[in-house]
């Protein structure tokens, strides 16, 4: 008997050594940082191409509304170049309170290295070597091009500082445990090697992929996730529950239940003006997305559009009834 529990004790230690070790935080080297001459203007355009301001502008503060009316999700902000923070998401894992990134050193993020700032976008992990949670679409962003990351941390460094404090997610066991987002990663997360601009490709579908994929990261709303959290790549960008639980995220493949009727151009005019092809407004979410995509440039909404279009359609998951877009 005293065999068998030592035994047992022993097979415990060397599960937990296991399990500790998988959900190590696996950072960048410095090594990896280029030399490289900064592009502000560039920085710019992956500021709004993935949609900072949607989620790091403080809520409820958009034109009209009052003390009364703000409410923490609300993701409407009358000053989208001041990332105070503070906005929640309330998900079926618990509520996270979206953190200050303004260049403010000490309430934001205006003190990190760009090694850093590297790390916590490509690989999803802090300044003090803690896993963030994937409500931070680091896998989205772990396929940017890290020039364009840096390119998009020395522009964020020209906004306006906020002194504003974070607050802590509101998170019940086991979601609190931050470690035990290395064993996600492990199992749902494989962080792409760090890329440059020239592995993208020049070609129109291929920059409209990497600004879907990467720092458009449309798949974090417009995909299917599993009982973990991780997405169904399978049912990539063929429409989704809203993680918020409210309403429904449409198929965006040529699918005739998404885009097959929709030329690319109506796509592209979509993103610079908010309009359907047949004059309806969007509503919901996508409204602080298109206000992002009318200032990534032409161009880059008709790569987008070009992408969207040559995807295979795919059906997706079965609406249940009363969820509407």
């Amino acid at each position: 008997m005293r065999k068998a529990v030592k035994f047992i004790a022993w097979f415990v230690t060397l599960a937990l050594a296991g399990l500790y070790f998988l959900s190590a935080p696996d950072p960048l080297p410095a090594a990896k940082i280029p030399a490289y001459s900064v592009d502000i203007k560039n920085g710019e355009t992956m500021y709004h191409a993935g949609g900072c301001a949607s989620c790091h502008a403080a809520p409820g503060s958009a034109e009209g509304a009052t003390d009364k009316t703000k409410k923490c999700d609300d993701p409407r902000s009358k000053n989208k170049m001041v990332l105070s923070g503070g906005r929640c998401l309330k998900t079926k894992f618990g509520k996270f309170i979206v953190p200050n990134i303004s260049p403010h050193k000490t309430a934001g993020i205006g003190s990190w290295t760009k090694l850093e700032f590297v790390n916590a976008m490509l690989r999803g992990i802090s300044p003090g070597g803690q896993h963030y949670y994937p409500v931070f679409p680091y896998t989205s962003y772990h396929q940017m091009a890290i020039e364009d990351v840096l390119d998009l941390k020395s522009y964020m460094d020209t906004l306006p500082p906020s002194n504003t404090t974070n607050k802590s997610h509101d998170l019940e066991f086991p979601y609190s445990v931050r470690r035990f987002i290395g064993l996600w990663k492990w199992l749902k997360f494989e962080a792409a090697k760090p890329g440059s601009r020239k592995d993208i490709g020049e070609s129109l579908a291929e920059r409209g992929r990497y600004l879907v994929r990467g720092p458009g990261h449309c798949g974090q709303c417009h995909t299917p996730r599993d009982a973990l959290g991780g997405l169904l790549s399978k049912l990539t960008l063929s429409g989704a529950p809203n993680a918020s639980g409210k309403g429904w995220v449409p198929n965006i493949t040529s699918h005739k239940s998404g885009l097959k009727a929709w030329s690319e151009n109506q796509i592209a005019d979509l993103l610079a003006t908010g309009l359907t092809p047949e004059f309806d407004s969007i509503g919901g979410d996508m409204v602080a997305v298109q206000e992002n995509m009318k200032e990534i440039g032409a161009s880059n909404r008709a790569a987008i559009a070009h992408y969207l279009k040559s995807l295979k359609p795919i059906e997706g998951i079965k609406r249940p009834p009363g969820k509407k877009k």
